[in-house]
């Protein structure tokens, strides 16, 4: 006989973690009679609110909210993204984008990229990015939608996502929830009371002696992790020996520099740099090693490459690499900081909230809570957080600088065991293999698996079928294309205009 639905959900801590989970709950499972949705946070604890970029995966979770995309983008002061351009990672000078959507063409049943390995024998030069629609129209501070419904075109192959104001974006997922029926408590949590048998959570008591009672518990109080990590006792699971920065700086400033629908991720001496360019400032950070450089020169090293005036006091943040040994335990989930921390190299943050939930709602629990179900849970996130943590790993260990302590460490670590398969089969043959329901594609790490240096010793004799002649008319005939589909874009602040999702100039003075 099945067990009785869990009926009363309580979310700790609010942020991008805690108002997503209340839209999706409030949106999924509010028709089901009898169920709530409480969230307590408190307005003097701080959110660490610096992620502002996202990967294609968010614009699922805005439509399965019902969100209208013009006015999110404005409320939001959102700007588009078509990928993140990397500076500096591979030696200094070199710069590439990491694409959304994908490269190059596929031919004679061939992956696209053995025909560009064969036309770099054959001397080709042009780079890895000048196959792809979305590197092109980033560079380019183009943008337009997609066109699914045109196949032939290059804009059938584009992605994008979203950069925006990560405390503007909680507070219009607050309205959007509580319009729904989510209940908001304001107050400070003193205790997390148990039941002295199964250990489960029964409720939190707050500083004026009120206390929250909930079946399900979802924790996204942060760094804290208070149910998770304090109270329920899960260790965390440290990664700093493949991802040695933990520490970061971020300020906003003006608006400087170019405009483009793309992140930049700039590699500095002991870390790397963010910009996230917004509709009303610039989002800046400098993620660092704090054992190859002190904060104090961290900091300087960030206000001195800033493209406007700051408009805020630097906030510094501490943290460490890895995650929880377990993501579910008992009637508690975690999401969010509070589940573990990969830093925002690939705006991955947002993404593992929305994924974590998307697997809450397909697992979601009776009042049994059953073993099974957890353990599925724990098992794909811990999945999901290896591969990410390898893709990171990729960026720091594939370099060829040599000039800092920082960057002689990252170049020697030791791969762990996923990346290590796939460097071994791109440099051996080309080929790239995605495993199942993995974040990253193939196009993703073809991009960045090229542009950090790898060269593949061969490649598909498949692409052996088209002569040469062919196969440089074939790939001249793709840039074209792809030149030309970009030249007729508008400008990313014309779509803007022309769509609804430009600010109005005195939003600004309200930024």
């Amino acid at each position: 006989m099945t067990a009785a639905p869990v009926r009363k959900v309580v979310i700790i801590g609010g942020g991008t973690a805690g108002w997503m989970a209340a839209a999706a709950l409030t949106r999924i499972m509010g028709d089901l009679p009898g169920f709530s949705v409480t969230l307590v946070e408190s307005e003097a604890i701080g959110t660490v609110g610096v992620g502002e970029a996202t990967i294609p995966q968010i614009i699922g979770f805005n439509r399965m909210l019902g969100i209208d995309e013009m006015q999110f983008i404005r409320e939001t002061r959102a700007t588009y993204k078509l990928g993140i351009e990397f500076v500096d990672w591979l030696r200094p000078g070199h710069s590439y984008v990491h694409p959304f959507g994908s490269i190059g063409l596929d031919m004679l049943g061939i992956e696209f990229q053995h025909f560009f390995l064969r036309g770099r024998e054959l001397g080709e030069t042009a780079p890895i990015d000048a196959y792809s629609i979305a590197a092109m129209a980033g560079k380019a501070g183009r943008f337009f939608w997609p066109q699914a419904g045109n196949p032939k075109s290059p804009m059938s192959k584009l992605a994008y996502a979203f950069q925006f104001d990560a405390g503007r974006y909680a507070r219009y997922l607050r309205a959007y929830s509580e319009n729904a029926g989510a209940r908001r408590v304001e107050g400070r949590i003193v205790d997390v009371v148990r039941d002295g048998e199964t250990g489960f959570v029964q409720h939190v008591q707050l500083e004026d002696g009120t206390t929250i009672e909930g079946e399900l518990f979802i924790d996204c109080s942060g760094f804290r992790s208070l149910l998770l990590g304090q109270a329920l006792g899960v260790d965390y699971n440290d990664w700093t020996k493949w991802l040695p920065c933990d520490s970061a700086v971020a300020i906003p400033c003006e608006l400087g520099g170019r405009n483009e629908p793309l992140t930049r991720a700039t590699a500095r001496s002991a870390g790397w740099q963010w910009r996230i360019p917004l509709q009303h400032r610039l989002g800046n950070g400098h993620v660092f090693s704090s054992a190859h450089i002190d904060r104090d020169a961290a900091t300087d090293m960030l206000l001195a490459n800033l493209d406007g005036k700051p408009l805020a006091d630097p906030n510094q943040l501490r943290f460490t690499a890895g995650h929880r040994h377990r993501f579910w335990e008992k009637n508690v989930v975690a999401l969010g900081l509070a589940a573990g921390f990969l830093e925002p190299l690939e705006s991955t943050s947002i993404h593992l909230v929305q994924s974590s939930i998307a697997r809450l709602m397909a697992l979601f629990p009776d009042t049994t809570f059953g073993e099974v179900e957890i353990a599925r849970f724990n098992k794909e996130t811990l999945r999901e957080y290896n591969d990410i943590r390898d893709f990171l790993v990729l960026h720091y260990r594939q370099s060829e600088r040599d000039d800092s302590e920082f960057w002689r460490y990252c170049r020697n670590l030791e791969a762990p065991a996923g990346l290590a398969e796939k460097i071994e089969m791109f440099r051996s043959s080309g080929r790239i293999f995605r495993e199942k329901d993995e974040l990253f594609t193939e196009a993703s790490w073809l991009s960045v698996m090229l542009s950090q240096g790898i060269a593949p010793q061969r490649y598909h004799p498949g692409a052996h079928m088209l002569d040469e002649a062919e196969t440089r008319t074939r790939l001249q005939h793709v840039r074209d294309v792809i030149a030309q589909a970009v030249s007729q874009l508008p400008s990313q602040d014309e779509f803007l205009h022309e769509q609804g999702g430009a600010i109005q100039p005195d939003a600004l003075l309200k930024a």
